[in-house]
């Protein structure tokens, strides 16, 4: 079968993008850790080089492992292409890189992990680039924020720290409207409680150092071409709309079509910003996405389980989770996420600050890690550790005040989640 033919998620997650060994038989998806490929011979590698094969040429670029990786999240996501990087911030630098121009900005919404917020605000500044912050409920101010320098409109689908739902569909309508991208970071959802292609989005990405991997062993990133844009019809994409000088003049939009972002992002943005991953975290990425399913039903329904019984202890104030039939994101979560609202999200302590470093030190089966998406529980302050670079009112509007912490809800039995809380909340 071809990964046209298979329709269920979960066929595609054991077996999209990949197929036994030719050489070898081999069924698993091989480690295959070189560097470079021999060509056939000079007319070979010229067809490699000028885009005209699709091919191996060197492991920075691309090796059959990362590859197979790539075609397997594609699929999972509804695209027409991707390429896997380093690490999600690599995979967020990739994806604006053909985008932006000195003097350049986007829209990002206020509801962001703080490393990207980070990212947005001080990395942007040595590359000539900005970006406005708006509330993404407020439509009509993401609109306002546009402005002719505006390449793009940035958003998480679940947003980290809060467990927020971003309404995409909405979002993607501003996008359209504007002539401009939406990307949209789908890691706190995964690709398998929400597909954001589906709601209008241009590219996703991912780290896939969280729930596609899974178990906490690999870093690793990814970006998801629609191949729905048209990066023509502006004028303002010129990297990917007319002659491209770092690459012997080749328009991109022009030769490739719907593949032209993902090959720019291999020839350039690989070639030149080297964030490559390595094969070793490919394997293990793979094997991961192959319970992916699995996975997030128990974290959606663990969350809901001991999100509800959050709700209802005296000392805690709030519980961000949109599961939850109190969350002003209840019924968007229904729409944007069918399948569950996910594993992720804060609770405000009745104490403060306090409280919520009591809670963090008083914990036994959650480890306290500033990481996301593992099968076991984990728990951070993000106050003062992901969101500390932040001012008290960014870290509010993000969802990471200094009496807030951060859940991610692990595959453990829920009740002995629970009874871990408990007894930390106990002693607090």
């Amino acid at each position: 079968m071809t990964d046209a033919q298979m329709n269920g998620f979960d066929t595609l997650q054991v077996h999209a993008g990949t197929e036994p060994d030719p050489a070898t038989g081999a069924r698993q998806v091989p480690i295959y850790q070189t560097t470079a490929y021999v060509f056939k011979d000079a007319d070979h590698a010229a067809r490699l080089f000028n885009l005209e094969e699709v091919g191996y040429i060197y492991s920075r670029l691309t090796n059959p492992t990362v590859g197979a990786l790539a075609n397997r999240i594609c699929a999972l996501e509804g695209g027409a292409g991707a390429v896997c990087t380093s690490s999600g911030h690599a995979a967020q630098i990739m994806a604006l890189y053909p985008l932006m121009m000195p003097g350049c900005n986007i829209v990002a919404s206020t509801r962001l992990y703080g490393g990207t917020y980070t990212q947005f605000t001080q990395v942007f500044k040595r590359f000539g680039w900005s970006c406005t912050f708006v509330d993404f409920d407020d439509t009509a101010a993401v609109e306002a924020a546009i402005d002719d320098n505006t390449r793009a409109i940035f958003c998480e689908s679940i947003a980290n720290p809060g467990g927020y739902i971003t309404d995409l569909d909405a979002i993607a309508a501003i996008a359209d409207k504007a002539g401009l991208p939406l990307v949209v970071d789908n890691t706190s959802a995964s690709p398998y409680l929400c597909q954001p292609i589906a709601h209008g989005a241009t590219l996703v990405v991912h780290s896939t150092t969280k729930y596609l991997t899974g178990n906490g062993t690999v870093t690793g990133g990814a970006i998801v071409d629609s191949g729905k844009f048209d990066w023509s019809a502006s004028g303002k994409f010129p990297s990917l709309s007319e002659p491209e000088p770092a690459y012997h003049g080749i328009n991109f939009h022009g030769a490739l079509g719907a593949m032209a972002f993902t090959f720019h992002s291999i020839a350039i943005g690989l070639r030149d910003l080297g964030m490559t991953m390595n094969p070793q975290a490919a394997h293990y990425t793979l094997m991961g996405i192959e319970t992916l399913s699995l996975r997030m039903q128990k974290h959606t329904t663990n969350a809901q389980k001991v999100a509800e019984w959050l709700e209802g202890h005296d000392k805690v104030e709030r519980v961000t989770y949109a599961g939850l039939t109190s969350s002003p994101y209840h019924d968007r979560g229904k729409r944007i996420c069918p399948r569950g609202t996910g594993g992720l999200f804060t609770v405000t302590l009745a104490g403060g600050y306090d409280a919520c470093v009591g809670l963090v030190n008083n914990l036994k089966l959650f480890s306290h890690v500033a990481n996301l998406g593992d099968t076991r529980s984990l728990i951070i302050h993000s106050a003062s550790t992901t969101h500390r670079q932040l001012s008290d009112e960014q870290r509010a509007a993000a969802g990471a005040a200094s009496n807030v912490v951060r859940l991610s809800i692990g595959i453990e039995d829920a009740d002995d989640i629970i009874a871990d809380l408990k007894q930390a909340l106990a002693a607090v």
